[in-house]
């Protein structure tokens, strides 16, 4: 079963950017974990995973910008659960909502260009973007940034994360003097040159990083891609927060919520109602400035 790629002529970030301007800029995640199948009265297996993520796109779809299911949740039951996330992915792309697959691989080599094509490329397990680490070298990445341009989906770098390992790796200095996030997001910005009216490779910046991004001296608005921001919503990211992190980047965000609207579930009405009580948040404290 392969997956047909997006619509011909339309690149990742101006699909993103039409989806944002008509659902705002929110990014559902499907994170089927054990506590929340729980919650949800579903089991803890291949069957339980494929019915939440269903019922999220189900609900969500014509709601948000784009759903972002984790891949490790699926994958933890082997084969079945790998098929229940290809249907997943199947459904929100008959369904017309975007789906960024956040499954951070990163390799080199042959591995890496395996990696692309079941994520990027024809695989029914290809979304519309995904998630990439570049911790072997930005560089090693570009098998997998070709295979995604070639097919018009988008790729989502890390660059600077909220976790309290990130800083360790991603603020250190290289030899020329530049943090390795703030080498990440200018490769970014090279790949993204010109695109109009934003570029496919985003990153992901957490919206708790408080003055990283400045003290690190990255410009976020010369990247001209999109910023998927991890961290609104139940992780505690004020409006404040986000000038801080994102300053004149802001209209370039894509706030990723989770807990907050899969709390809500099952019933579709009320994961609806907080998707749309979240993305109304989101765009309320994205446009204070």
């Amino acid at each position: 079963m392969n997956a047909p790629g997006p619509a011909a002529g339309r690149r990742f970030g101006a699909r993103l950017a039409a989806a944002v301007a008509e659902h705002g800029p929110l990014c559902a995640g499907i994170d089927p974990h054990a506590a929340l199948l729980a919650a949800w009265g579903l089991p803890d297996d291949a069957a339980g995973v494929e019915r939440f993520g269903r019922t999220v796109v189900e609900a969500l779809a014509g709601s948000v910008a784009a759903l972002k299911p984790q891949a490790a949740f699926f994958e933890r039951h082997g084969s079945r659960g790998l098929a229940a996330l290809e249907r997943v992915i199947a459904d929100a792309r008959d369904a017309g909502v975007l789906t960024l697959v956040d499954a951070k691989r990163g390799d080199i080599g042959s591995t890496m260009a395996a990696y692309a094509d079941a994520f990027a490329g024809d695989s029914p397990l290809a979304g519309d973007a995904v998630t990439a680490s570049p911790y072997l070298g930005f560089g090693s990445l570009r098998p997998l940034l070709d295979v995604a341009a070639a097919h018009g989906r988008g790729v989502f770098v890390l660059a600077l994360t909220s976790n309290p390992e990130g800083p360790g790796v991603q603020h250190a200095l290289g030899p020329d003097g530049r943090s390795v996030a703030r080498a990440v997001a200018e490769a970014a910005a090279a790949e993204n040159a010109g695109a109009p009216p934003a570029g496919d490779v985003g990153l992901v910046v957490g919206a708790t990083v408080g003055t990283a991004v400045t003290d690190l001296g990255i410009d976020l608005a010369a990247v001209n891609g999109w910023l998927l921001a991890p961290g609104v919503g139940a992780q505690g990211a004020t409006a404040e927060d986000l000038r801080t992190v994102f300053g004149d980047a802001r209209h370039r965000v894509l706030a990723a919520s989770s807990r907050e609207v899969l709390a809500a579930g099952p019933a579709p009405a009320a994961l609806r109602g907080a998707a749309r009580r979240s993305a109304d948040a989101v765009r309320a404290a994205l446009a204070q400035g």
